[in-house]
């Protein structure tokens, strides 16, 4: 399937309009606000987050039976919250590294996430249950009702960005000096990262768990290759977002047994190796002609004096 080929089926077919549309939304949540925890060192906090986020939507399931995106993100999100604050706690009060906070936290949660997911399974109505797919994601099973939730998720996220903007720059950069300057870097800490929670959990159902981290973290990680201006960096980081998403969909679209989350994953590694190779600054590549064209010109200088 060439690309004209995928244009047509984008307008004329119903599921992978859908599933294009959700895959781009999270792309593009997922850059602008994994931008923010590659510059704050906190690539990590991605995975804990992603695999935090299991139990939750098991309570959410059995404690409500429904499987309606909006009852099993709002537990995934609390317990993301909850995830979170006992890291930021364990890391403040206690001697042990943020490191080793991580790893405790994505160890129990997603362990007694299991430990809910088995239970439920063992239930009558474990064949309506479907949680088993935020594992490893199920794009086809996106609806627009899921679309619209994503949407608006992300749109409510993104416009807390551009409200909050410059106070999560200078926090990113330099907290000691948002601290000097009377801002309250604890409130504004927890809301840029409760922001991060809620783009982890919109890309559950498309990556799943285990492959989230990578989706927050891969198009940021590309962006500050190409670039040192947080601005330019949020838009690059959201384009390659959005391309991972759509390319990802074409891809699995057009061959069988492809599933759409880990190809999007695949192509946005792809962005990433072609950024760091020939990023013009930053780029291997980039950096080894440099250096090869230095020599020369230093070689031809001396040679000629």
């Amino acid at each position: 399937m060439n690309f004209f080929d995928y244009i047509n089926l984008l307008i004329q077919d119903y599921t992978i309009r859908t599933i294009s549309m959700g895959t781009a939304v999270m792309g593009i949540v997922c850059g602008i606000l994994g931008s923010f925890a590659v510059l704050r060192k906190q690539s990590l906090l991605g995975d804990a987050i992603s695999h935090a986020s299991l139990p939750g939507i098991a309570l959410a399931f059995l404690v409500t039976g429904s499987k309606e995106p909006l009852v099993l993100f709002t537990g995934a999100i609390i317990s993301g919250l909850i995830a979170t604050l006992w890291i930021m706690g364990i890391t403040s009060k206690t001697h042990l590294k943020y490191d080793t906070a991580l790893g405790l936290i994505l160890s129990v949660f997603f362990g007694f996430g299991m430990l809910l997911l088995t239970f439920i399974q063992k239930q009558p109505n474990a064949n309506q249950a479907g949680l088993d797919k935020f594992l490893f994601g199920q794009a086809a099973t996106l609806m627009v009702k899921d679309v619209y939730f994503l949407a608006i998720a992300g749109g409510i996220s993104l416009a807390l960005v551009l409200i909050f903007y410059k106070e999560f720059k200078i926090l990113s950069f330099d907290p000691q000096y948002a601290k000097t300057i009377g801002f309250n870097t604890i409130i504004l800490d927890i809301t840029l990262t409760s922001l991060i929670v809620i783009a982890i959990v919109i890309g559950l159902q498309t990556v799943g768990v285990v492959l989230m981290s990578a989706m927050l973290i891969a198009p940021a990680a590309a962006a500050r290759q190409w670039t040192n201006r947080l601005g330019l960096m949020i838009i690059l980081a959201a384009l390659f977002g959005a391309f991972s998403g759509l390319t990802g969909t074409a891809l699995s679209a057009s061959m069988k047994n492809l599933s759409t989350g880990p190809v999007i994953v695949l192509v946005a590694s792809a962005i990433i190796l072609v950024s760091f190779l020939f990023a013009p600054d930053r780029g291997l590549l980039m950096r080894i002609f440099r250096q090869w064209k230095n020599r020369n010109y230093l070689k031809n200088e001396f040679s000629t004096n």
